[in-house]
C-alpha cells in the first residue's frame, strides 16, 4: 500500500457545482444531503468569476485575470472581474461556515488544476498559457500559493473539518496528447511532457501540505498511474467513460491505496434507477478485476459523474440523495 492508503474516505459526495445563485440554499444543499462528507458548492449560474475557471483565476496570487469576449486572459492588475470572484467565494465561504458549525468530518473544496488552468487562460497575445512553458511554470506556482492561502481560510472558518482538495483537470488528456487548439482553431498545442505534467502536478498537490488530494475530470482516458505518481490520494471519474482498456490502471490504483470517486450517477436530469443498479457496473469492474468484494466501501466513494449546474435544483437534490443511498447499497452488499 502507498502513503494515499492512509486516507479513508466517507462513501459518498458530490462534484462541485450546483445550479441557481444562491449561496446559501446551495450550501444548506451540500451539507444536508452529505452529513459525513460535504463540498463547497460553486455556482455558474451568476456568471463570470463564478464559473470554474474565473473563480480559480481569482485565488490566483500576484497574477490576474480578466473576461475578454474569448475567454479569460491575464492582466496586469486585479479588476472587476477578479473582484467579483473574489466576492462571490467570499460569499460562498460565508454560507459554508453558517451550515458547517461544529462540524468535524471531511469537507471538499474544489479547484482547477494547473493544467486546465493553463489550457483555458490566456495570455497577452490571445493564446493560451500552455504554449509558454515560463508562463505555465509561474501559473503553477501562482495557484499553488493561492491555495495555500484559500485552505487556510477554510481551516480557519471550519476548524474541526479535515479539509479534502480536489482539482478539477478536465483538459488534462488534451495536453497530454497534444489536443488543445490555438488561439486560430487551426492548429493544436504540443502536447507536454508527461514527467513535467507530472512534476507541476505534484507541486501543486503539495499546496494542501500532505492532506487528501482528488484530481477530478470527466474526460475519457483518466492517466491513473499519473494521477497516482504525483501524490493524488483519490482519482474522480465518470464512471460510464470506462473503459476495459482502464482496467489494468485502475486495478494498480486501487492495491496501491488510491481511492475512486466514481462518477456513476447522472450530472443532467433523467429518471434515477434504484440505488444498487446504479453501483452495478462498479460491482461488475471489481468482478472483473478479481479484487476483493470487502474492498469495495473502503476503496469507493460514490458521486455524480460530473458537476450538476445544468440540472434543475429538484433534481440536484435528488442526485446527490441517490449518491448517499447508492454508496450505502455497495457498503450492505459488496458482493
Amino acid at each position: 500500500m502507498s502513503e494515499n492508503s492512509q486516507f479513508r474516505f466517507p462513501g459518498a459526495t458530490g462534484v462541485g457545482s450546483l445550479p441557481g445563485g444562491d449561496a446559501r440554499e446551495a450550501a444548506k444543499t451540500a451539507t444536508g444531503s452529505f452529513e459525513d462528507f460535504p463540498f463547497l458548492p460553486e455556482l455558474p449560474a451568476r456568471g463570470p468569476g463564478a464559473d470554474m475557471i474565473g473563480r480559480t483565476a481569482g485565488m490566483l496570487v500576484e497574477l490576474y485575470a480578466r473576461v475578454e469576449p474569448s475567454g479569460w486572459r491575464i492582466g496586469d492588475r486585479p479588476g472587476r472581474d477578479t473582484k467579483r470572484a473574489r466576492s462571490w467565494l467570499g460569499e460562498d465561504l460565508d454560507a459554508l461556515e453558517e451550515f458547517t458549525q461544529g462540524y468535524a468530518g471531511d469537507l471538499k473544496v474544489q479547484a482547477v488544476g494547473p493544467w486546465t488552468l493553463a489550457a483555458a487562460l490566456e495570455l497577452k497575445n490571445g493564446e493560451a498559457a500552455l504554449s509558454d512553458p515560463g508562463a505555465c511554470r509561474d501559473l503553477a506556482a501562482s495557484l499553488a500559493e493561492g491555495l495555500r492561502l484559500h485552505l487556510a481560510e477554510v481551516r480557519r472558518r471550519v476548524p474541526d473539518a479535515r479539509i479534502v482538495l480536489q482539482l478539477d483537470e478536465p483538459s488534462l488528456t488534451a495536453v497530454l496528447r497534444g489536443q488543445v487548439r490555438t488561439a486560430s482553431g487551426y492548429r493544436t498545442h504540443r502536447a507536454v511532457d508527461r514527467q513535467i505534467v507530472e512534476a507541476t502536478l505534484r507541486d501543486v498537490v503539495g499546496a494542501h501540505g500532505g492532506g487528501p488530494v482528488v484530481v477530478h475530470s470527466c474526460a475519457p482516458d483518466v492517466p491513473f498511474a499519473l494521477l497516482r505518481r504525483a501524490g493524488a490520494a483519490a482519482v474522480s471519474f465518470d464512471f460510464s467513460l470506462l473503459t476495459e482498456r482502464d482496467d489494468d490502471a485502475i486495478g494498480e490504483a486501487v492495491e496501491a491505496g488510491t481511492r475512486l470517486f466514481a462518477g456513476v450517477v447522472p450530472g443532467t436530469e433523467g429518471p434515477l434507477s434504484d440505488p444498487a443498479g446504479s453501483v452495478m457496473g462498479v460491482r461488475t469492474l471489481w468482478r472483473r478485476l478479481g479484487l476483493h468484494p470487502g474492498l469495495l466501501a473502503e476503496a469507493v466513494t460514490v458521486t455524480p459523474a460530473c458537476g450538476l449546474a445544468g440540472a434543475s435544483p429538484a433534481y440536484a437534490r435528488q442526485a446527490l440523495a441517490h449518491c448517499v443511498r447508492a454508496a450505502r447499497s455497495l457498503a450492505d452488499n459488496p458482493e
